[in-house]
């Protein structure tokens, strides 16, 4: 492969790296530091999480019992720690082997994807696919060091469906899922690559629409007798 392609080349640019690490970074970061932080303050007194115990006993549970706390007035955002051993919003409980694997996975696609199926100047796809590490990793963090996933933010607590109707579950508020900031950021990282994939599928059309007039006119010019 020549130089000039090579220069071309996502995995060969110094800033299409330096902008995916610094997403990476500040992402991750702000999602462990939350959880920590949460875990520290929202039950009144420090929850101290045994990996053994929660290895050895899928029931085991060290968070006290708290009311939470209001982030958001007006039933909109409140703090209720909770150890989740599924993926997003509690999805596929008891599965933390096959979600270590899958996450494991997933990041070495993403990160083929950014290196060698994106444009140097993508730079909306490569924020999005740092993001969505960033999620991916801070979730598998949990998995590997604490055999849980800390989850702490609950939206619209208390407020329940209408018709007394209830979720799959038993539950019946309107959100009932408690999340973090490694979920919001898989969220949005994908939806940051759809908004990227929109319009990338917008400029191809128009380049499309620019370039076949000319061929159009070449076709004719060519057929002309001599």
């Amino acid at each position: 492969m020549s130089a000039e392609r090579c220069a071309n080349r996502t995995w060969a640019s110094p800033r299409c790296w330096a902008i995916l690490l610094l997403v990476v970074v500040v992402g991750l970061s702000l999602d462990l530091w939350t959880k920590s932080w949460a875990f520290e303050h929202v039950a009144g007194q420090p929850v101290v999480i045994s990996r053994q115990a929660l290895l050895d006993n899928p029931s085991y549970n060290p968070i006290p019992f708290h009311e939470g706390q209001v982030f958001i007035p007006g039933r909109m955002l409140n703090f209720h720690l909770v150890l989740n051993s599924g993926a997003v919003f509690g999805i596929g409980s008891e599965q933390r082997g096959f979600f270590i694997v899958f996450t494991v996975v997933a990041v070495m696609v993403a990160i083929y994807i950014f290196g060698w199926q994106t444009r140097p100047r993508s730079t909306l796809a490569h924020v999005g696919i740092g993001l969505v590490l960033a999620g991916a990793l801070g979730n598998l963090w949990d998995r590997l060091a604490l055999g849980r996933v800390r989850d702490f933010l609950h939206m619209f607590p208390d407020r329940h469906l209408p018709f007394g109707l209830n979720w799959f579950g038993g539950g019946s508020e309107v959100f009932p899922w408690v999340f973090n900031i490694a979920d919001v950021l898989l969220l949005l990282g994908m939806a940051v690559l759809l908004v990227h994939l929109h319009f990338s599928d917008q400029q191809q059309r128009s380049d499309q629409s620019k370039a076949d007039p000319v061929e159009a006119g070449e076709g004719s010019e060519g057929s002309k007798p001599s």
